[in-house]
């Protein structure tokens, strides 16, 4: 099921991206009227994330972390496997490899890049972000570090297209402003934000595929 599935989207990625329009669905109502204000800075910095596919008893699934509590922008958010690059890293496709090794203790090795999704700027931490779409052929057992990641949720492609779990919610950012923006509901966690931006391109490329 996951090779054929694999081809597919393999092949979807290769051509034009939906992109911003698709990114911007999740985005709160300030940053979809203020583009300009979001303009990618000289000297912005640059990171990955990885949507790691894999087939567990005949659905496909791919991993979410709830990040540890500590003092940054991003405390406590849900996210993609991922992080800032790093000059020992080849590429960015190596960084979001890494980082996911590190982060869920998948070996680089045993993942398949199959494309990527539109780099996605994040202005309060100032990270130019590219979202790679890779596969394992197994299911992985998830070893969470500990120092970084409360907790893994493993979630399938139904649930990610499932409309009824679409919705908004006041957000307090970390500056002590409250947003309201568009959410995912998934187990009971609230994802929003620029991972919420990413997954909104990723459904966008499922439901042309026919997911």
């Amino acid at each position: 099921m996951l090779e054929i599935f694999s081809k597919s989207l393999k092949h979807r990625l290769a051509l034009p991206l939906p992109g911003r329009e698709a990114q911007l669905k999740m985005a709160h109502a300030e940053r979809r009227l203020n583009l300009s204000r979001y303009k990618i800075p000289q000297d912005a910095r640059w990171g990955s994330v990885l949507i790691l596919l894999y087939e567990d008893d005949g659905t496909i699934k791919f991993p979410l972390i709830l990040r540890a509590d500590y003092d940054g922008v991003h405390s406590g958010q849900i996210a993609l496997p991922g992080g800032k690059y790093e000059s020992p890293d080849l590429d960015l496709q190596a960084t979001a490899l890494r980082e996911s090794q590190e982060e869920i203790g998948v070996r680089q090795s045993d993942v398949s890049i199959i494309g990527k999704l539109t780099e996605l700027y994040i202005p309060p931490s100032n990270f130019l972000v590219h979202p790679y779409i890779g596969t394992i052929a197994y299911k992985p057992m998830f070893i969470p570090d500990t120092a970084e990641v409360a907790r893994i949720i493993e979630l399938d492609l139904d649930t990610l297209m499932d409309e009824n779990n679409l919705g908004d919610k006041e957000i307090k950012l970390s500056s002590g402003l409250t947003i309201r923006t568009p959410v995912f509901h998934f187990q009971e966690e609230t994802v929003w934000g620029a991972t919420a931006m990413m997954l909104s391109e990723f459904k966008s490329v499922l439901f042309e595929m026919g997911i």
